[in-house]
């Protein structure tokens, strides 16, 4: 069955209660999607549930769907290439769908949102967040953490690791990076953090910030997005763990593709993966 798409009226409708003006994140739920459906991760993290967490969740499940139909289309316009043993080519890589790497869609897509919250804020809208979740049938995605952040480790999924993708917004910051950095994918994967910007506190975190990367070199990189418009809950710094980014060069100088034998495996796993692999996940709920 497919979700609500993140941007469709009926998703509209349903998030309007999230939104607390005071939490600044109007424009920051839609972004969050927007990078989720750039960089497919897996495993998320949302530290400071809100009205984010139907876009997190949303762009998850929207994911889902087009790998579900991605997966098989692409395996069906692969196989008279491997089964007639002809090379493929660009004809191949540009028909529908197009531009589309076999070594993606090799194993399920199996998405999932941890959500951690206390709900110790009584400004927020955290207490309301599952009841939207429902209604948006998104609840099956996500695994809800009655933690604060210090205490939440032991709360995690096991096999919630390495974290790929997650969403900070909580003055903590600086605890999350001293102690859950490692937990992060280091092929590249994604930290947001809110609010780092225009206050002493989160100034002189990204000043560390910045001293590390200068004593050890090629293990993040950092960009800061600000809100000039406001004067508070005014920005977002994204963090890519690129300590073991995994080589991804498919094309040859001039951008002429490189249609070698290894893409050829790979495309050769997808269409035996797909064959037999299942695509539906469980439901998960809450915890803590």
């Amino acid at each position: 069955m497919s979700v609500t798409r993140t941007t469709d009226e009926r998703f509209r409708r349903a998030v309007e209660s999230l939104c607390v003006p005071v939490m600044g994140t109007e424009a920051v739920g839609p972004l969050l999607a927007a990078l989720l459906k750039l960089v497919r991760p897996q495993r998320v993290l949302e530290v400071g549930m809100g009205y984010t967490t139907p876009f997190l969740a949303g762009a998850l499940g929207e994911i889902a769907d087009e790998v579900r139909a991605e997966s098989p289309a692409l395996a069906a316009k692969t196989r008279p290439y491997l089964d007639g043993g002809v090379p493929l080519d660009e004809t191949w890589m540009d028909s529908p769908p197009a531009l589309l790497a076999p070594g993606f869609y090799g194993a399920p897509y199996l998405p999932r949102l941890v959500a951690v919250d206390d709900l110790s804020i009584p400004e927020s809208s955290s207490s309301k967040v599952w009841d939207v979740l429902r209604e948006l049938e998104l609840d099956h995605l996500v695994t809800v953490v009655n933690a604060d952040l210090r205490a939440c480790a032991e709360h995690l999924p096991e096999d919630f690791l390495p974290i790929d993708f997650a969403w900070i917004d909580a003055w903590e910051c600086l605890y999350f990076f001293d102690n859950f950095w490692d937990l992060i994918n280091p092929d590249g994967g994604l930290v947001v953090m809110h609010y780092l910007m225009t206050y002493p506190e989160g100034e002189a975190f990204l000043r560390y910030l910045a001293t590390l990367q200068r004593e050890r070199p090629g293990e993040f990189e950092v960009v800061n997005l600000l809100e000039p418009h406001k004067l508070t809950q005014n920005s977002v710094t994204i963090l890519r763990r690129t300590a073991g980014v995994l080589p991804r060069r498919y094309a040859r100088p001039g951008g002429h593709m490189s249609f070698d034998d290894s893409l050829r495996a790979q495309a050769e796993a997808q269409v035996e993966a797909t064959a037999g692999a299942p695509r539906d996940r469980t439901a998960h709920g809450s915890e803590g």
